[in-house]
Formats: C-alpha cells, sequence, structure tokens
C-alpha cells in the first residue's frame, strides 16, 4: 500500500510549479487529490492528467483566492467534486500553496499590491482552513508554503515576507490548538525555485543562474520535487510528532 492510499488532499495553486509537484507527489502516494486552479482551467488539467496517467487520482477545484468569499466557493466545489468522485466527505490533508509575490521595496508598495498580496497570501489561507475545520478528520493536516525570505532579510520585496511570516505565525499558533485533535500545522519555507515562471529571469540567464545557486548550500536553485517531497513526508504518518514548525527547504541558503 502507498502511505497516502485512502486520503484526500486539496493542494491550493496546484496548476503548475511547486503546487503541481506537490499534488502529483502526494497521488503518486496514494492520495485523491483536489487540484485548485484561480484562472488557468487548462494547466489545472494538466496537473490532473499527469496524475491519472501515472495511475493516481485527481479532480479540479476552481476559486479566485483574491475575492472576500474565496474559501467558501473553494469548498463548495471541493465537496461537488467529491460527490462526483463517488468519496466519502471530508479531506485529510490541506496544502496552502498558492500565493503571488510582489517585487516592490517599502516606498515603492502600492496599497492596491499590499492588498492584493495579504488578500491572497495570508486572509485566502486563513479562512481556507477556518472553513477547512468541519471537514477535516481528526490526525489530519495541514501544510502552509511560506518562504525562505522569512527568515533572509528581502526589502525589496517586503510585502511578500511580511505575508508570509504572517503564515508562519498562523501555522505555529494552530498546531497548539488543533493538536488535541491530533492535526498537525506546519509551514515549509522554500528558496529560489526553477519553475516555469521564472524560466526567462533564471533558467535562460545562465549569470543569474551563478548567482542565485551560490545562495545555497549545494550551489543549485531548487526543483518543484525538492519542496513537494518535503511536503509529502510532513504530510505521511511518520511525521506525526512533528507540529507548529517551519521547515527552511531552501538547501541552506545563507547558512
Amino acid at each position: 500500500m502507498a502511505r497516502l492510499d485512502g486520503r484526500t488532499a486539496l493542494v491550493t495553486g496546484a496548476s503548475r510549479g511547486i503546487g503541481r509537484s506537490i499534488a502529483q507527489r502526494l497521488a503518486d502516494d496514494g492520495a485523491l487529490v483536489a487540484v485548485h486552479y484561480g484562472r488557468d482551467e487548462a494547466a489545472a488539467e494538466e496537473t490532473v492528467r499527469r496524475i491519472t496517467e501515472a495511475g493516481g487520482r485527481a479532480f479540479t477545484v476552481r476559486a479566485d483566492l483574491e475575492v472576500p468569499d474565496a474559501a467558501g466557493t473553494l469548498w463548495a466545489a471541493f465537496d461537488a467534486g467529491l460527490a462526483e468522485t463517488h468519496v466519502a466527505p471530508g479531506v485529510d490533508i490541506l496544502v496552502n500553496n498558492a500565493g503571488i509575490s510582489s517585487s516592490s521595496d517599502l516606498p515603492g508598495t502600492a496599497v492596491t499590491e499590499f492588498d492584493r498580496v495579504f488578500a491572497v497570501n495570508i486572509r485566502a489561507p486563513f479562512f481556507v482552513i477556518q472553513e477547512s475545520l468541519p471537514r477535516l478528520r481528526d490526525g489530519g493536516r495541514i501544510i502552509n508554503i511560506s518562504s525562505g525570505v522569512t527568515r533572509i532579510a528581502a526589502p525589496e520585496m517586503v510585502t511578500y515576507a511580511m505575508s508570509k511570516g504572517a503564515l508562519n505565525t498562523l501555522s505555529h499558533s494552530l498546531a497548539k490548538g488543533l493538536g488535541a485533535r491530533g492535526i498537525t500545522v506546519n509551514a515549509v519555507s522554500p528558496g529560489i525555485v526553477d519553475v516555469d515562471s521564472n524560466a526567462m529571469w533564471l533558467r535562460d540567464d545562465p549569470d543569474q543562474l551563478a548567482h542565485w545557486s551560490s545562495f545555497s548550500a549545494f550551489n543549485r536553485v531548487g526543483r518543484p520535487v525538492d519542496v513537494a517531497d518535503v511536503v509529502a513526508f510532513i504530510a505521511s504518518d511518520e511525521a506525526r510528532w512533528i507540529t507548529g514548525q517551519i521547515i527552511d527547504a531552501t538547501g541552506g541558503a545563507h547558512l
């Protein structure tokens, strides 16, 4: 048996990049995976296709995480997807991966940018978790994808860093609050990861690639699977005694 057989997972922002890799890995381990997307249905369907062709099970869930009622829309779509799949209601693993970045320093940040980043990166996961609690089974997992910039100062993206710092605090607080139900809550903090959206400025630019690779103890940038493997471990029974932690997955950046 795969170690997540019989489990149901929801991964937000799973249409590409780190989220796609997480969804694929959880499905490889036996979970039924709800693949959330905001706008790009084709990309989400591609994630599902890859999962099903590998022998896994998945379905898509759409919700725009920028809007105030995003959590309700998300969970309604999730519940409907389970019903269509003929799977019992409930969720075992919630991965809050969806997020947006910000490339402005303090003087250059507009109110609209600040509000949008916080809406997606912290308001959405806060209320997604809130509405998950009646569905989340005892012994479940909440895994929030944070960022290495909560440890490594990055004044050029201060709003993003602040939002991820808030996500870390949320993870720490909820771990104590949900411990009585055997639910673990942890955050995973990636560093620079080579995803398709970074291709032009990173993958296709040898100087940039060498620069960002030098931050890591391994002298390379991360791959989505590097993060997905960490998430898969935290989602497993083997991680039952780990909660309230911020797991650094930056490849030893700036040690």
